[in-house]
């Protein structure tokens, strides 16, 4: 390491890019008072004319209702499975390991870290090991409090990597968010194309080579990556590395098709620097800066790619409280997101495949959660008062076999663990319910305006490169 340390100033412009909607606000209120009442009349007629030949009694109700409620239920449920599976598999079907050649641009990597000192050396060891020549390493240290900074001065310099020697640089800053973080790195790299990652993740040796090999394509903005737990073995991370798969992964897989990808996870993900600066950067003001930034980067008619070869492996929560803080924090991030960008959800001659993308969110995120519980609570109740018990056990044996079947095709997809297969059977019925319980105290929360902080997950430095 050089014993002198060169200082660089860098000023954070943290812009923001101006939300697209329409200028007459009085005039689409006026038209959704009027699309509203339609609605609202047809409805009363309707409950007006059928109400009359209602003869059934208050059992036989619940029992029609509980049919009603089913059939609707499995309905979205199928709808919404097997629409992801065809175009994931559509997207495994055009997936291709072809590469380009001579095509090698240069890439900076930025690593923002903030009391990272577990973990931050594993992960920069494992980025010297990319298999990829032409990248420099741009650590920034966000304010951290504990040993982050002295860890990662040991390797400022030039370092020896797979191929060549490799440039580490270290920008030191006030804490001010990831967000502030990144930006500060991207300004720095004088680069065309920027890899964005956590400071506790690692990522496998093909991740650059096969996330960059896309930008051949001029219209590709950016490549998201692909998430893997790596400290399983206990319950709580085993099912977060089968959510990851089954539940995250094949969605990507799907929108990687559409190159719609709603979401670049902040573990990695691969960027054109023109589509960041397009988008106007990181900002600071939700708590999902990663989604903030996906959706101005489509919003401003990038596509964003898939690409599962680029893993990051990362640590996930491995007891509830932190794992329900998680998923709080990404719950009000996502929804503040939303609303940030809702003009674009009315106006879909804009970019209909950000408007696409954003009620997509709207359903994953308001709509699913609630609908996931209420017809949990709805059907065990119906179980346990009318004495449909055996209703209970068909429900989850149903939703069990229809997990089971995504889990071995997924995991058969991404050459995984097989055992992840048989968490399946509690995945759903345990795991997804307690995670969109969460959501909805989250939703419930962020509508209210009820202030949150940003919370941090404790590293266990489990992480090896």
């Amino acid at each position: 390491m050089s014993a002198n340390l060169r200082k660089t100033a860098i000023i954070i412009d943290n812009r923001e890019t101006l939300s697209t909607g329409e200028n007459n606000g009085e005039g689409k209120i006026i038209r959704r008072m009027i699309i509203s009442g339609i609605i609202s009349a047809i409805l009363i007629a309707v409950i007006i004319y059928t109400l009359p030949m209602t003869v059934l009694s208050f059992s036989s109700l619940i029992e029609y209702s509980t049919i009603v409620m089913l059939v609707i239920f499995l309905f979205f449920l199928l709808l919404r499975y097997f629409g992801i599976l065809v175009f994931a598999y559509l997207y495994a079907n055009e997936y291709t390991f072809k590469q380009e050649e001579g095509y090698a641009p240069f890439v900076s990597i930025i690593v923002p870290v903030y009391n990272e000192g577990k973990v931050v050396k594993e992960s920069i060891k494992s980025l010297l090991k990319l298999d990829y020549s032409n990248y420099e390493i741009i650590v920034v240290n966000d304010g951290s409090t504990d040993n982050t900074k002295e860890v990662a001065e040991t390797l400022v310099g030039f370092q020896p990597g797979k191929h060549t020697n490799i440039k580490v640089s270290l920008i030191n800053k006030p804490n001010g968010g990831k967000a502030k973080s990144l930006n500060a790195g991207i300004r720095y790299s004088k680069s065309e194309f920027v890899l964005c990652m956590d400071g506790d993740s690692t990522l496998s040796e093909d991740t650059l080579k096969l996330a960059v090999r896309h930008f051949t394509d001029p219209h590709l903005g950016a490549v998201a990556g692909n998430v893997k737990v790596i400290n399983r073995k206990k319950l709580y991370t085993d099912l977060q590395a089968l959510e990851y798969i089954e539940g995250l992964n094949m969605a990507r897989s799907a929108q990687g098709y559409m190159k719609l990808v709603n979401i670049i996870p902040g573990p990695i993900g691969v960027f054109r620097r023109k589509a960041i600066a397009d988008a106007g950067f990181y900002s600071s003001d939700t708590f999902a800066e990663d989604a903030d930034l996906t959706l101005k980067i489509l919003a401003k008619g990038w596509k964003i790619y898939y690409e599962p070869g680029a893993i990051a492996f990362t640590e996930a929560p491995e007891k509830l409280q932190q794992l329900l803080k998680q998923r709080y924090r990404w719950t009000r991030g996502i929804l503040q997101s939303l609303r940030k960008h809702k003009g674009m959800m009315m106006n879909p001659t804009i970019n209909f495949g950000t408007t696409f993308t954003l009620w997509t969110m709207s359903y994953e995120s308001l709509l699913w959660p609630v609908m996931n519980i209420f017809s949990n609570l709805f059907f065990i109740f119906a179980a346990l008062v009318f004495g449909k018990s055996e209703l209970i056990f068909f429900w989850w044996a149903g939703l069990a076999i229809l997990d089971m079947t995504s889990a071995l095709y997924c995991i058969a997809a991404e050459k995984e663990e097989f055992r992840l297969v048989f968490y399946a059977i509690v995945y759903r019925m345990f795991f997804i319910l307690m995670i969109d319980i969460c959501k909805m105290m989250s939703t419930i929360e962020e509508f209210l305006g009820i202030e949150m902080t940003w919370g941090k997950l404790e590293r266990l430095g489990t992480l090896k490169s």
